[in-house]
Parts: C-alpha cells; structure tokens; sequence
C-alpha cells in the first residue's frame, strides 16, 4: 500500500491516488501570493532571454544584471 499515513481506507494504488482521493485544496491566498512572485519571477526570466537575444551575456538572470548588460552594450 502506497497510502498516506492518515489515510482511513489504506486502499489506494499509489500515493498519489490517496492524496487526490481526499480532495485537498490550497488556501486561494497561497495561490495568489505564488502567482505574484510566479509573474516576477517570469518577468525577469523574459527580461534575460530578450537580452540573450540581442547577442549580449548577461552575468546573471537578475534583473540588475541584464540592466547592466543592456547599458553597456548601448554606451559601447
């Protein structure tokens, strides 16, 4: 049996069967905190590939980085 510890039944193929099986949901305020640093986080990931685009090798994904990429390459 791959069941969770509290599972009342023990009769589930697999762990994961178990765990849907009880229907468990997330906090909507968990969600939406996740989905804002998801958005930030996709946002800096673009921000890198644009700039890897353009030819330039940022010494990071970071934001500042790409930044100071992008303004180097424009003043050189």
């Amino acid at each position: 049996m791959s069941c969770t510890s509290g599972c009342l039944s023990q009769d589930h193929e697999s762990w994961g069967e178990c765990v849907r099986a009880k229907g468990l949901q997330v906090s909507p305020h968990i969600n939406e905190a996740y989905s804002v640093r998801q958005k930030a986080w996709d946002s800096e990931l673009d921000h890198y590939a644009g700039a890897v685009r353009q030819g330039l090798e940022p010494a990071s994904t970071k934001r500042k980085a790409v930044d100071k990429a992008i303004k180097e390459a424009d003043s050189g």
